[in-house]
């Protein structure tokens, strides 16, 4: 595969969603509606959820996989957001799988989707289990790939290309694969945690808690394209390489945004 690396690095109340049966919730919305937890809520500050769904291009009529969502904390908010006019797959671990902690956080993540309904009834659950189980969605029917801090663990258990062939083949031509990935060095320095006390403090909380890539699924090559387009809250480019070797999944070439 073949890509160009592409990278850019709130307060409401929360609302109640049966009041809002008529129309469209906004991004803004979900982040504080009252079906997320006060825990939850608190955690907006540091993983910008509204700018970073923003960035990727979130569409309310779109076909949405999250890639590995865990507790479900983004599935808050993409999944009522695409629920009417798009569709949403979680492509969650597999019952199969060998570590310990994966068959129960599958679990407890489809007892918190079946408990509400009205929220959660139209996402469908695919087993994510990279040689064996990597059928996440019909081929090429994805608008859009998500996936939050995930990508340092596959490329630790040297399966990093499995899972992105697996992304690339769920995607259509022109998809996007979103990602959000960490870049300190630990990520328990970032926010909320701040490892480090005050040491860097400023730098770190800039950073928030991961920066964000997109990948374009481009049908004029075998593979994906994207373009650096900056740091976490910068309003300008700011050009790093890749702190950590993907080798064959992603390119070491940068470049700005390409406009028009």
């Amino acid at each position: 595969m073949q890509f160009w690396l592409c990278m850019f690095a709130a307060g409401f109340s929360q609302l109640t969603l049966a009041d809002h049966h008529d129309g469209q919730l906004s991004l803004e919305q979900l982040t504080v509606a009252n079906h997320r937890a006060a825990t939850n809520i608190a955690r907006n500050q540091f993983r910008h959820p509204v700018e970073t769904l923003e960035f990727f291009g979130l569409k309310p009529e779109m076909t949405v996989i999250e890639i590995l969502p865990s507790t479900g904390w983004y599935t808050e908010i993409i999944a009522p957001y695409v629920r009417d006019h798009g569709k949403y797959y979680a492509a969650h671990f597999s019952p199969n799988a060998t570590a310990s902690y994966m068959a129960p956080n599958l679990r407890n993540f489809e007892a918190k989707i079946t408990a509400e309904p009205e929220l959660y009834g139209k996402i469908t659950v695919r087993h994510l289990n990279p040689p064996h189980e990597v059928v996440i969605a019909p081929p090429e029917s994805a608008d859009m790939a998500l996936t939050f801090r995930n990508v340092h663990n596959w490329i630790m258990a040297d399966l990093e290309n499995e899972f992105f062939a697996t992304f690339y083949a769920a995607l259509k031509p022109g998809g996007i694969l979103g990602i959000v990935e960490h870049r300190a060095k630990g990520v328990w320095t970032l926010p909320p945690n701040y490892r480090m006390g005050d040491t860097d403090r400023a730098r770190y909380a800039a950073i928030g808690e991961s920066d964000r890539m997109t990948l374009n699924k481009n049908v004029r090559v075998p593979g994906f394209q994207a373009e650096f387009v900056g740091d976490n809250n910068s309003q300008t480019p700011t050009y790093l390489l890749p702190t950590i070797p993907v080798q064959d999944v992603l390119s070491r070439s940068l470049c700005p945004r390409r406009q028009g």
